[in-house]
């Protein structure tokens, strides 16, 4: 079921694990230690686990950085700034690095909710790509443990081996495989979200913050009052996500009622009063 909801080849391109981060150091083995360089700003584990697996790991902006590594990582949309990276130009990376045996990690944890024809999914069988992708975030079931990788029907058979026998729980298997066949489900979601993320952006303009990014899961916001900002949001009771290294930025998520909408919007405002 998930070949057919993300466009691989075939069932062959797919292994199933409890999750994606436990498929990170995996993968990130499949290459000798050398190079790595992760596009950042984004997701902190992957250049950390790189380098747990040997790799000299570094973040870089600069994608021509990422076509000279042995292990090159891509966030695509990308956590917090939702950046996408043209799929065209990812192959071309790509096929820069398989001549000399590189790997292209395409991390797609909220291609659920990114744009048409965006994902490399259906490219893995070229045989240098792995492509991650997350079950729990777009169907709102973190805890249920499932994630995939998307690969050459080599790579995928090295990787399972890795994970050993019953890596997936039997419940999460038919929960994900009901969810993924769900394709009214998931235009409905995929729209929704979009109305909610408008709502969002509408409320945290109001409140005079600059939108910085995002995607319809979550909003960045830009603020010289960040601090002051996720002060006053915690002691309503509302977590919003600070940068250590980019601290003017907070990330907000959805609310998920409209009790939670009004505390978000009185919440705002009540911090917007004490600042002024």
């Amino acid at each position: 079921m998930a070949a057919a909801a993300y466009g691989t080849p075939s069932r062959d391109h797919v292994v199933a694990a409890p999750g994606t981060q436990i498929l990170l150091p995996l993968v990130a083995a499949l290459v000798p230690p050398g190079r790595a360089a992760v596009q950042g700003p984004t997701y902190a584990e992957h250049i950390r686990i790189a380098a747990l697996v040997g790799h000299s790991a570094r973040e870089v902006t600069d994608l021509d950085h990422l076509r000279q590594a042995d292990l090159a990582v891509v966030v695509n949309p990308n956590n917090p700034d939702g950046r996408i990276v043209d799929r065209n130009v990812l192959l071309a990376i790509a096929d820069e690095l398989r001549p000399r045996g590189g790997l292209l990690v395409v991390d797609e944890a909220f291609m659920d909710v990114g744009p048409a024809g965006g994902s490399l999914s259906g490219d893995v069988g070229c045989g240098n790509i792995v492509v991650l992708r997350s079950f729990g975030k777009f169907f709102g079931l973190a805890g249920l443990r499932l994630g995939f990788a998307l690969a050459a029907p080599q790579i995928v058979s090295r990787i399972d081996a890795m994970l050993g026998p019953w890596a997936v729980a039997g419940p999460a298997i038919a929960i994900g495989e009901i969810a993924l066949a769900d394709a009214a489900w998931v235009r409905a979601m995929r729209a929704q979200l979009d109305r909610e993320a408008r709502r969002l952006d509408e409320l945290l303009i109001g409140a005079g913050l600059e939108i910085a990014g995002g995607t319809s899961l979550f909003r960045l916001v830009h603020t010289h009052a960040a601090s002051h900002l996720f002060d006053c949001l915690g002691r309503a009771g509302i977590f919003v996500r600070r940068f250590g290294q980019q601290p003017a930025w907070l990330r907000f998520g959805l609310p998920d009622s409209e009790e939670a909408w009004a505390r978000l919007r009185g919440a705002l405002a009540d911090a917007v009063a004490r600042r002024n």
